[in-house]
């Protein structure tokens, strides 16, 4: 007979920075919540990230379905901050329209 645990651990770290990742890795929550989102497997999940092990990939999703809300809030304060984060940097640099425009021209003519 197996043995029933009362409950199973969640595999999730916040690191120096605040950012939650998962297990011992440095594979970030949201890459492995989007993936999914995006109607990854758990086990194509873990061939994009080999240092994720699938029981921990399983324990996370299983989290995020039971705790969704939080997850799903906590994701969109992520992209907020990532937003914040590009806008400040973009405008620390000079317009590069010309350098864009430069580019796609090249990858037509290639």
């Amino acid at each position: 007979m197996i043995s029933i645990p009362s409950s199973v651990a969640v595999p999730l770290r916040s690191d120096s920075d605040g950012a939650v990742r998962i297990g011992q890795t440095r594979v970030l929550l949201e890459l492995v919540i989007r993936a999914f989102n995006r109607g990854e497997t758990p086990e194509g999940i873990v061939q994009a990230f080999p240092t994720l092990k699938l029981d921990e990939v399983y324990a996370v999703l299983a989290y995020y379905l039971q705790n969704r809300p939080e997850v799903d809030a906590y994701m969109r304060q992520i992209d907020v901050e990532s937003l914040e984060i590009r806008q400040k940097v973009e405008g620390l640099q000079s317009d590069m329209s010309d350098l864009r425009a430069r580019l796609l021209k090249h990858i037509e003519n290639y």
